[in-house]
This record gives C-alpha cells, sequence and structure tokens, in this order.
C-alpha cells in the first residue's frame, strides 16, 4: 500500500508528484548506484516514486544550490557526502549556500571512509613504508585526490604534515582521473572512497595500505586504520545522507527519514552498503543535524590548521 494511504494526515507525498533526489556526482558512482538502489526499494515498499537526477560539478556545490534554491515540500532533496555540508563551507570565501540555513538534515544513509591505496606493484605494502620513502626522498612523493578540498586531498594533507613530510598534493577532476594518474604512475598514493578502492583492490588494480577512519572496515577486517599504523588524526568519519531545502515541514521531514531508513535497512540494499565498505546509519533529522554540526567544527579546525582556501 502506498505510504500516503495511511498517512492522510501528511502532505507528503503530493499525490502524482515524484521525489526527485539531486545526487552532485556522475551517473555509475558508488553514491549514484546506491541511491539508484534505494529510490527501487522505496517505490517498492511504499509506491512513492523517487527520480534520481544527477548534477555533478564544483565539488558538489551545484547540485547543492539547486536544492538550497527548492520547494521545502519534500520534493526536492539532496542526496551527498560530508564535503557539502562541513568542508566547503570553510574552502570557499564566496559559497552560493549556507550548510545550516538553507537545509534540514534529513537522515544520515551510511558512514563511509576513505582508504589510503597504491598500485599493485608499487613497492609500499604499509603506511610506514610510505612514510619512510617519503622521509628519503624528500619532494619525489606526490598523491592525488579527485578534487581539491575534497576528503581525498584533506586526508593526504593530515598524513603530510603528521608524517613531517614534504609529500605534494595533485589535484584531478574526480574519481576516475585520480585513478588513472594512480595506475599510470603519475602519483604515487590517493585516498579513495571505500567503494572505488575495494573495487581496484578486488580487480588486482590495487594494494589497500591503511583506512582513514576511527575503526576497521566490516569488509576488510584485516586492513589496519592508519592510527594503528602510528598516524593519528585520519579519524574523522564520513558520511552520506539525505538533505531537503530550508524550512521543511517537521512531521514531513520525520516520515521522509522513516521511509529512507525503512530501505537501507532492507536486506536488499543493506547488503549493497557492506559491499561498498561502507555501515549503514538511518540516523534521524535531530541526530544527524548534531551529527554535521560536530563535523562542520572538526573539518573546520583541520582546513584552518592547513591554511587551505579554494576560490
Amino acid at each position: 500500500m502506498p505510504f500516503a494511504a495511511h498517512s492522510a494526515e501528511s502532505s507528503w507525498p503530493i499525490k502524482g508528484k515524484p521525489v526527485r533526489v539531486v545526487v552532485p556526482f556522475p551517473p555509475g558512482l558508488g553514491t549514484d548506484i546506491l541511491m539508484r538502489q534505494i529510490a527501487r526499494k522505496i517505490f517498492e515498499q511504499t509506491g512513492i516514486s523517487v527520480v534520481v537526477d544527477n548534477k555533478p560539478g564544483a565539488g558538489t556545490i551545484i547540485g547543492a544550490q539547486e536544492v538550497a534554491r527548492a520547494k521545502a515540500d519534500g520534493h526536492t532533496l539532496l542526496y551527498t557526502i560530508v564535503v557539502t555540508h562541513t568542508q566547503n563551507p570553510h574552502l570557499y570565501t564566496k559559497l552560493p549556500y549556507d550548510p545550516f540555513n538553507d537545509f534540514t538534515p534529513v537522515t544520515q544513509i551510511v558512514r563511509s571512509a576513505t582508504v589510503l591505496v597504491v598500485k599493485n606493484d608499487s613497492p609500499f605494502n604499509t603506511v610506514r613504508d610510505l612514510i619512510a620513502a617519503a622521509k628519503t626522498y624528500p619532494d619525489a612523493m606526490n598523491f592525488a585526490s579527485y578534487s581539491a578540498g575534497s576528503t581525498s586531498h584533506l586526508n593526504g594533507e593530515i598524513l603530510r604534515i603528521k608524517s613531517g613530510t614534504n609529500m605534494i598534493h595533485v589535484p584531478y577532476k574526480g574519481t576516475s582521473e585520480a585513478t588513472r594518474a594512480l595506475i599510470t604512475g603519475e602519483v604515487n598514493f590517493y585516498f579513495d572512497g571505500t567503494a572505488s578502492a575495494i573495487e581496484g583492490y578486488k580487480s588486482g588494480m590495487y594494494k589497500l595500505l591503511g583506512v582513514a577512519s576511527d575503526k576497521r572496515l566490516t569488509l576488510l577486517p584485516e586492513l589496519p586504520t592508519i592510527a594503528e599504523q602510528g598516524i593519528v588524526g585520519l579519524d574523522i568519519v564520513g558520511w552520506q545522507g539525505i538533505f531537503g531545502p530550508a524550512g521543511m515541514n517537521n512531521d514531513v521531514t520525520r516520515k521522509i527519514s522513516d521511509v529512507f531508513s525503512n530501505a537501507i535497512n532492507s536486506d536488499e540494499i543493506s547488503s549493497l552498503i557492506v559491499r561498498q565498505g561502507n555501515e549503514i546509519s538511518g540516523l534521524g533529522p535531530k541526530e544527524f543535524s548534531a551529527i554535521v554540526r560536530r563535523d562542520y567544527e572538526r573539518w573546520g579546525k583541520v582546513i584552518k590548521d592547513l591554511g587551505l582556501r579554494l576560490n
């Protein structure tokens, strides 16, 4: 039975109107794949039509700006990563949205991380190997990121500072370009997202040296964290979550949160999340709001200490 049928007191969903979820990444990436599967599951469970709309570019800013300007009726949502609300505001002097005043946090979908990867024929087998080489050959080590200011970039800078080395950052436009640079030998290492890191590992392209998180990955329990290998500070947990425009009705926000939480807790979606190297969350508006605020402060300190600004 459609969700609206037993929620007559709510104005959401509006009959005949699909829910559009803006994904600020190109089709085919881990976030896009997961959201499309969630959309299908929501339709199966509730009869609500969810349309995924890819709006990539500018470090998630293009997609975020579109949702910030949308009508707050619960029919335009944003599915994004931690960078949008906790990193971009500290990196850009002129950001076309406010992370708190322009959005309503709805649901944290997953907890995630980045993984330090090297190409499969790299001489490095541990983080300590990599750092030792960077100290032996100053200015010779470099690392990719999928964009300047991304978690991939910031974790590389934290590693550089905490290890006392002079590793050089080389930004690329997206995961595919950064991966190509690693495989062709243009760069020595890269902090990749969990889904693509695991895919690269299983295909034989990568070796995985460590995970930048507060604990080991459930899918790869043998892979140590960066902290376990002697470098502290790379433990700010990443996430992916649903946001709406500011001013959404509290009851509508809760109902949307419940719909997404029910979908991700299904066997099919939860197994996909685990296969991508992430952990199921499903935290609601209040809890998710607190996490966004906390991580905004934590990443703000990191970015300020690094002295990073993007224009």
